[in-house]
């Protein structure tokens, strides 16, 4: 007869577990978070000097976000005065090789740059390159600045919380109440050098019945209207107009043709302040300056703004022109190549093509 087999009292239970991988244990490791800060706190402390190295902005309100950055552009040139101009990036188009080259390249040599990276919800698609970014971004990368937008979701980005968490600032942009409205409204004037009266702003955010994409666009006409008097009355915001888009454009290039270039400044920000898509006005710089050199060949073709490509015809020589339509070139290269904004790459042209 055989002898009975012996059972072991543990229970499969009492069993040792397993190892768990490295994978999984990272995976388990709950991140840090990064540390949460509203919009207008994080701007007060850049006017103190106190740049985060890495910002995440996230949030619902596009127009907020719009005005935060172009604060902390402000607020970053002011800082550093020997910085360039700001890199913007396209999450998708540059990978994450070059956004953290942007971010821990340093040099004792070089002056501490600030880049913007847009539309970074595209790098969710790929868990790789989330982890890649987020374990570059906990590597500190002295003085530069890294700024990480996020587009407006139905949803929360799970996907992208590592990188969030990365970030030494995190701000989820909701929709202003009215006293922050306000405070926006403020700074925008104050960025152009205008104080608003008592009561200025409040009456601006009734006549835009507290939108907020209405009103920073409006409060950024009023800095224009201001002009050298640097303060904002009741009747200016009495004497604006529904935005017109499109509506100034031949203002704008007709002041670029005559050569007058502060005047075509204040028309391109108007036109800008209405709402005009930077890249359409570009275009028709663009096409102002060719039709120019077309016509001087060539007087019975067609333009679009055809008595103005004549005047800057008459203003500037075939060798003249072809400088400015590459200027014009160049201004897109830049800004298509991520290597400035498209604000400044217009704002360049401009000045180039309205040069006498």
């Amino acid at each position: 007869m055989a002898p009975p087999r012996k059972t072991s009292s543990k229970s499969a239970d009492d069993a040792p577990a397993k190892p768990a991988s490295k994978r999984a244990t990272k995976a388990a490791k709950p991140a840090a978070k990064a540390a949460a800060i509203g919009a207008l706190t994080l701007l007060d402390r850049a006017a103190k000097g106190e740049f985060p190295g890495t910002v995440y902005i996230e949030g619902p309100d596009e127009a907020v976000k719009t005005a935060l950055l172009a604060e902390w552009r402000r607020l970053w040139a002011e800082a550093v005065t020997d910085a360039p101009i700001a890199r913007v990036l396209n999450a998708d188009e540059a990978g994450v090789d070059a956004i953290l080259a942007a971010y821990q390249n340093v040099s004792l040599f070089a002056p501490r740059e600030l880049t913007l990276v847009l539309e970074v919800e595209k790098l969710g698609r790929s868990e790789k390159r989330v982890e890649a970014l987020a374990a570059g971004l906990s590597s500190p990368a002295g003085g530069s600045c890294l700024v990480l937008v996020e587009p407006a979701a139905e949803t929360p980005r799970k996907t992208l919380e590592p990188v969030r968490a990365a970030c030494l600032a995190r701000v989820d942009v909701q929709p202003p109440d009215e006293r922050e409205l306000l405070e926006w409204g403020r700074r925008r004037l104050a960025a152009s050098g205008n104080t608003p009266e008592p009561g200025a702003l409040e009456a601006l955010l009734d006549d835009c019945e507290r939108d907020s994409i209405a009103f920073l666009n409006e409060a950024s006409k009023l800095g224009v209207l201001a002009g050298e008097q640097g303060r904002v009355t009741v009747a200016h915001v009495r004497s604006l107009t529904a935005p017109r888009v499109g509506a100034d454009l031949p203002d704008y290039l007709g002041a670029v043709a005559a050569g007058d270039a502060p005047k075509a400044a204040q028309q391109l920000e108007r036109l800008l302040a209405a709402g005009e898509n930077e890249g359409s006005v570009l275009w028709a710089l663009g096409h102002l300056v060719t039709s120019a050199l077309t016509l001087a060949h060539n007087p019975y073709g067609w333009a679009r703004w055809k008595p103005l490509s004549q005047a800057l015809g008459r203003r500037r020589n075939a060798q003249s022109l072809a400088r400015a339509i590459d200027a014009v070139y160049r201004a897109e290269s830049a800004w298509k190549g991520g290597r400035t904004d498209a604000r400044s790459a217009l704002e360049q042209a401009t000045r180039e093509v309205a040069a006498r």
